[in-house]
Protein backbone atom coordinates (compact mmCIF):
# COMPACT_ATOMS: atom_id res chain seq x y z
CA UNK A 1 0.00 0.00 0.00
CA UNK A 2 1.22 3.20 -1.26
CA UNK A 3 0.60 7.13 -1.09
CA UNK A 4 2.07 9.37 -3.33
CA UNK A 5 1.00 13.02 -2.98
CA UNK A 6 1.49 16.42 -4.83
CA UNK A 7 1.02 19.84 -3.49
CA UNK A 8 -1.66 20.56 -5.55
CA UNK A 9 -5.29 20.44 -4.58
CA UNK A 10 -6.79 17.17 -5.99
CA UNK A 11 -9.18 14.47 -7.07
CA UNK A 12 -7.75 11.06 -5.31
CA UNK A 13 -7.53 8.32 -6.80
CA UNK A 14 -7.04 4.06 -5.75
CA UNK A 15 -4.94 2.40 -7.88
CA UNK A 16 -5.47 -1.46 -7.56
CA UNK A 17 -3.76 -3.87 -10.08
CA UNK A 18 -1.32 -6.58 -9.28
CA UNK A 19 1.26 -5.65 -11.61
CA UNK A 20 3.60 -3.71 -9.96
CA UNK A 21 5.59 -1.88 -12.95
CA UNK A 22 1.68 -1.16 -14.44
CA UNK A 23 0.08 0.65 -11.24
CA UNK A 24 3.58 2.40 -10.39
CA UNK A 25 3.56 3.82 -14.02
CA UNK A 26 -0.20 4.66 -13.35
CA UNK A 27 0.32 6.56 -10.22
CA UNK A 28 3.13 8.51 -11.53
CA UNK A 29 0.70 9.82 -14.45
CA UNK A 30 -1.62 10.75 -12.36
CA UNK A 31 0.11 12.60 -9.70
CA UNK A 32 1.64 14.49 -12.31
CA UNK A 33 -1.67 15.57 -13.45
CA UNK A 34 -2.08 16.84 -9.89
CA UNK A 35 -3.93 13.68 -8.32
CA UNK A 36 -3.61 12.08 -4.68
CA UNK A 37 -2.81 8.28 -5.60
CA UNK A 38 -3.06 5.36 -3.17
CA UNK A 39 -2.23 1.99 -4.66
CA UNK A 40 -3.20 -1.64 -3.79
CA UNK A 41 -1.73 -5.13 -5.54
CA UNK A 42 -4.51 -6.62 -4.11
CA UNK A 43 -8.57 -7.12 -2.94
CA UNK A 44 -7.22 -7.38 0.37
CA UNK A 45 -4.90 -4.44 0.40
CA UNK A 46 -7.50 -2.18 -1.54
CA UNK A 47 -10.30 -2.84 0.96
CA UNK A 48 -7.42 -1.74 4.21
CA UNK A 49 -7.38 1.46 1.95
CA UNK A 50 -11.24 2.57 1.10
CA UNK A 51 -11.35 2.21 5.55
CA UNK A 52 -8.91 4.32 5.84
CA UNK A 53 -9.50 6.90 3.14
CA UNK A 54 -12.01 8.08 0.65
CA UNK A 55 -10.96 8.32 -2.47
CA UNK A 56 -13.43 10.68 -5.21
CA UNK A 57 -12.36 7.73 -7.96
CA UNK A 58 -10.98 4.07 -8.17
CA UNK A 59 -9.28 2.30 -11.03
CA UNK A 60 -9.58 -1.72 -10.71
CA UNK A 61 -7.71 -4.31 -12.43
CA UNK A 62 -10.38 -7.27 -13.09
CA UNK A 63 -8.01 -10.28 -12.89
CA UNK A 64 -5.50 -10.20 -9.31
CA UNK A 65 -4.66 -13.35 -7.22
CA UNK A 66 -6.70 -14.16 -4.33
CA UNK A 67 -10.51 -12.29 -4.97
CA UNK A 68 -11.17 -10.57 -8.51
CA UNK A 69 -11.98 -7.10 -9.57
CA UNK A 70 -15.72 -7.90 -9.96
CA UNK A 71 -15.89 -9.15 -6.38
CA UNK A 72 -13.94 -5.54 -5.60
CA UNK A 73 -16.11 -3.47 -7.29
CA UNK A 74 -19.24 -4.91 -5.58
CA UNK A 75 -17.37 -4.29 -1.95
CA UNK A 76 -15.99 -1.05 -2.20
CA UNK A 77 -19.50 0.25 -3.29
CA UNK A 78 -21.05 -1.20 -0.61
CA UNK A 79 -18.27 0.47 1.83
CA UNK A 80 -17.95 3.84 -0.74
CA UNK A 81 -21.17 4.47 -2.94
CA UNK A 82 -20.50 7.68 -4.34
CA UNK A 83 -16.97 6.54 -5.06
CA UNK A 84 -16.87 6.48 -9.23
CA UNK A 85 -14.98 3.05 -10.68
CA UNK A 86 -13.21 2.12 -13.93
CA UNK A 87 -12.19 -1.32 -14.34
CA UNK A 88 -9.82 -2.26 -16.51
CA UNK A 89 -8.13 -5.17 -17.67
CA UNK A 90 -6.36 -7.13 -20.50
CA UNK A 91 -9.18 -10.05 -20.36
CA UNK A 92 -11.94 -7.98 -21.79
CA UNK A 93 -15.28 -10.44 -22.42
CA UNK A 94 -18.45 -8.21 -22.76
CA UNK A 95 -20.22 -10.94 -20.38
CA UNK A 96 -17.41 -8.96 -17.54
CA UNK A 97 -18.52 -5.77 -18.45
CA UNK A 98 -21.92 -5.92 -18.27
CA UNK A 99 -21.36 -7.56 -14.88
CA UNK A 100 -19.02 -4.69 -13.91
CA UNK A 101 -21.48 -1.94 -14.83
CA UNK A 102 -24.32 -3.81 -12.82
CA UNK A 103 -22.22 -3.83 -9.79
CA UNK A 104 -21.53 0.34 -9.96
CA UNK A 105 -18.44 0.52 -12.25
CA UNK A 106 -18.90 3.64 -14.39
CA UNK A 107 -16.78 2.26 -17.27
CA UNK A 108 -14.66 -0.70 -18.16
CA UNK A 109 -11.73 0.06 -20.56
CA UNK A 110 -8.90 -2.84 -22.18
CA UNK A 111 -5.35 -2.86 -21.24
CA UNK A 112 -3.30 -0.96 -22.26
CA UNK A 113 -5.04 2.24 -21.79
CA UNK A 114 -2.89 5.43 -20.98
CA UNK A 115 -3.92 7.92 -18.17
CA UNK A 116 -5.63 10.18 -20.54
CA UNK A 117 -8.42 7.83 -21.54
CA UNK A 118 -8.48 6.70 -17.93
CA UNK A 119 -9.53 9.92 -16.84
CA UNK A 120 -12.04 10.73 -19.79
CA UNK A 121 -13.57 7.37 -18.99
CA UNK A 122 -14.29 8.97 -14.85
CA UNK A 123 -15.28 12.54 -16.60
CA UNK A 124 -17.44 10.53 -18.45
CA UNK A 125 -20.15 10.62 -16.60
CA UNK A 126 -19.83 14.45 -15.65
CA UNK A 127 -18.43 14.02 -12.02
CA UNK A 128 -15.59 15.59 -12.87
CA UNK A 129 -14.08 17.98 -15.14
CA UNK A 130 -10.14 17.57 -15.70
CA UNK A 131 -8.10 18.40 -18.82
CA UNK A 132 -5.91 15.38 -20.36
CA UNK A 133 -2.17 16.12 -21.74
CA UNK A 134 -0.98 14.78 -24.57
CA UNK A 135 2.75 15.54 -22.64
CA UNK A 136 3.27 11.44 -21.82
CA UNK A 137 4.63 9.18 -24.41
CA UNK A 138 2.85 6.14 -25.41
CA UNK A 139 4.76 2.81 -24.55
CA UNK A 140 7.05 1.45 -27.07
CA UNK A 141 5.68 -1.55 -29.15
CA UNK A 142 8.04 -3.75 -27.41
CA UNK A 143 6.76 -3.06 -24.07
CA UNK A 144 3.09 -3.97 -25.37
CA UNK A 145 4.65 -7.12 -26.84
CA UNK A 146 6.02 -7.73 -23.31
CA UNK A 147 3.19 -6.96 -21.72
CA UNK A 148 0.94 -9.45 -23.98
CA UNK A 149 3.26 -12.07 -23.79
CA UNK A 150 3.12 -11.83 -19.86
CA UNK A 151 -0.82 -11.78 -19.96
CA UNK A 152 -0.42 -15.11 -22.29
CA UNK A 153 2.16 -16.74 -19.97
CA UNK A 154 0.01 -15.48 -16.71
CA UNK A 155 -2.79 -17.60 -18.62
CA UNK A 156 -1.17 -20.85 -18.93
CA UNK A 157 0.00 -21.06 -15.30
CA UNK A 158 3.69 -20.33 -16.50
CA UNK A 159 3.59 -22.67 -19.18
CA UNK A 160 5.85 -21.71 -21.39
CA UNK A 161 5.28 -24.43 -23.98
CA UNK A 162 1.73 -23.38 -23.84
CA UNK A 163 2.22 -20.12 -23.64
CA UNK A 164 4.07 -20.43 -27.28
CA UNK A 165 1.43 -22.46 -28.82
CA UNK A 166 -1.03 -19.68 -28.00
CA UNK A 167 1.36 -16.97 -29.15
CA UNK A 168 2.11 -18.80 -32.19
CA UNK A 169 6.02 -18.83 -32.00
CA UNK A 170 8.25 -21.26 -31.19
CA UNK A 171 9.44 -21.85 -27.83
CA UNK A 172 13.08 -21.08 -27.48
CA UNK A 173 12.02 -17.67 -29.56
CA UNK A 174 9.64 -17.20 -26.16
CA UNK A 175 11.90 -18.38 -23.94
CA UNK A 176 14.40 -15.44 -25.38
CA UNK A 177 12.29 -12.72 -24.93
CA UNK A 178 11.07 -13.79 -21.49
CA UNK A 179 14.91 -13.97 -20.64
CA UNK A 180 15.42 -9.86 -21.61
CA UNK A 181 14.08 -7.36 -19.14
CA UNK A 182 10.81 -5.61 -19.71
CA UNK A 183 11.52 -2.58 -21.97
CA UNK A 184 10.76 0.79 -20.38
Amino acid sequence: MGIIETDKPSYAILLVDDEEVFRKRLATAFVRRGFTVHEASDFETAMEVLREVSPDMALFDLRMPGRSGLELVAEAKALRPEMRIVVLTGYGSIATASQAIKLGAIQYLPKPADVDEIIRAFAQDGGMEVATSEELEPPSLARVEWEHIQRVLADCDGNISEAARKLNIHRRSLQRKLFKFAPS
